[in-house]
């Protein structure tokens, strides 16, 4: 498995508290590049640009992707263009956003 391909599978472990569903799924993650000394750099953006819980997310991310073996460091660009909306979410998050509606 490539480094990159390690880096989307970790990602998708880091869960965005405020809706419950991971990052890659929700279509936070625009882009991710990993150098040869094991630098990652991950490209993303958040659901709205005042996300209280912002930091708490990016600091997820940056601890899911160093625990990779031969991810030496993660370095985290929030972007704001394109622009986040729900038509970047896969089918796969509109569904567990939809089965954790009929719940409530």
């Amino acid at each position: 498995m490539q480094k990159e391909d390690a880096v989307w599978a970790a990602l998708e472990e880091v869960i965005d508290p405020e809706i419950g569903v991971n990052i890659v799924d929700l279509g936070l993650v625009y882009e991710i590049n990993v150098d040869d000394s094991g630098r990652a750099n991950i490209e993303m953006t958040l659901t709205i640009p005042e996300c209280p819980l912002a930091d708490d997310i990016v600091k997820n991310v940056k601890e899911a992707v160093t625990a990779i073996s031969g991810i030496s460091e993660a370095n985290v660009s929030l972007v704001w263009e394109p622009k986040w909306s729900p038509a970047r979410m896969n089918d796969r998050a509109r569904e567990e956003i939809r089965s954790r509606q009929s719940i409530s």
